[in-house]
């Protein structure tokens, strides 16, 4: 680690009640999402044949989810990559130096759920030997741009690719707005990045004429994340990182279709679109925002299964089957690579994960 350490946290007195307060509120919205997740399976449960359940996996071509599986591992070095690119201006890396703990990371999430995500800059952190702090502003900056070349592409597909969804005329018109709303934000970074205090002081002044609580705090994380995007030196480093996320969001959708196309006996999988396939990677990402440990693969499955039959009219058996198996290629695979790294680097991944929600984020 560095020659000076960071200081340890500060717990104050009022640090436990908004703990325990957070933790209320995600438990209520995680018993609310498994409340309609049950709601809608009860709804179902009279016309789903469970025992055509095992005959829609065997018709699955093995060699097109094995593609869907080789897509996300190359999803994961382009991770890697772009990590590489944020980190350039603080501790230049190899990408084969940060690919590990991009397996490492993602398997503890898959394995003790998304609070675990911070895992991959704890690793970097260690296996650089540079602070913590600093490899979690590369985090934060590479959550925006998941968010941002996310949102460009659904925004962009449904804006001008929505003409076979049903209700298109509906689906084109959120795109529109969807794209106008994705420059704004676009711009806003862009404001954060040239000009972060001022902008902060604005947004949280505009926020604290409501509540000075959420106004001091929103001032606080932007200007946190203006400190990430400092790791940006240059336009050509926020060139190859906007690069590689629109690349790499289009192969984790090109993975979902595949995966889609991959029932061959299925009418209405096997000629799967573009646009539909974005609006069901639309749906997965939304429903793992609160990913539990193993309950929550169930739970993710359920969403998208809920999506594939009540969007495109698949059969609820097929939907659930596709939805099963996009869920292993997408969310699962990582689980192998992950454990053989982390045996190669003598890791445990409950201490990675343990360490990883103990790590003070500022």
């Amino acid at each position: 680690m560095s020659d000076t350490a960071p200081p340890p946290a500060v717990t104050r007195p009022d640090a436990a009640p908004k703990k325990s307060s957070g933790k209320a509120l995600k438990t209520l919205l995680i018993a609310a999402l498994l409340g309609l997740i049950a709601a809608y399976l009860w709804h179902k449960r009279g016309s789903f044949d469970w025992r055509s359940l095992g005959p829609q996996l065997r018709s699955v071509s093995i060699w097109m989810v094995l593609a869907g599986i080789a897509i996300i591992y190359v999803c994961y070095w382009l991770r890697a990559m772009r990590w590489s690119v944020l980190l350039k201006s603080l501790r230049p890396a190899a990408t084969s130096e940060v690919f590990p703990a991009q397996l490492i990371g993602f398997t503890a999430v898959a394995l003790f759920g998304r609070l675990a995500d911070l895992a991959r800059p704890y690793i970097i952190a260690r296996q650089l030997d540079t602070p913590v702090a600093t490899q979690l502003a590369v985090y934060s900056v590479e959550r925006a741009f998941d968010l941002g070349a996310a949102a460009i592409l659904f925004s962009l597909t449904l804006a001008f690719g929505a003409s076979g969804l049903p209700h298109h005329e509906a689906f084109t018109r959120a795109g529109i707005l969807s794209t106008l709303a994705t420059l704004i934000v676009v711009i806003f970074a862009v404001a954060l990045r040239l000009q972060g205090d001022r902008v902060a002081r604005l947004v949280g002044g505009l926020v604290a004429k409501f509540s000075p609580k959420f106004g001091a705090l929103a001032e606080a994380r932007l200007l946190d994340l203006k400190a990430g995007f400092q790791t940006l030196a240059t336009f050509g480093e926020f060139a190859a990182a906007l690069t590689l996320s629109l690349v790499m969001w289009a192969l984790v959708a090109l993975a979902y279709m595949i995966c889609a196309r991959a029932f061959l006996s299925s009418p209405s999988l096997v000629h799967f679109g573009v646009a539909a396939t974005m609006l069901l990677m639309a749906t997965s990402i939304g429903g793992s925002v609160f990913q539990l440990p193993i309950v929550g693969w169930f739970t993710q499955i359920a969403v998208l299964a809920a999506a594939l039959h009540g969007f495109f009219d698949v059969p609820l058996e097929t939907a659930t089957a596709c939805a099963a198996i996009m869920f292993l290629v997408t969310y699962l695979a990582v689980i192998p690579g992950g454990v053989i790294f982390a045996r190669l680097r003598g890791m445990s991944l409950r201490g990675a994960a343990h360490s990883a929600e103990q790590t003070p984020v500022a």
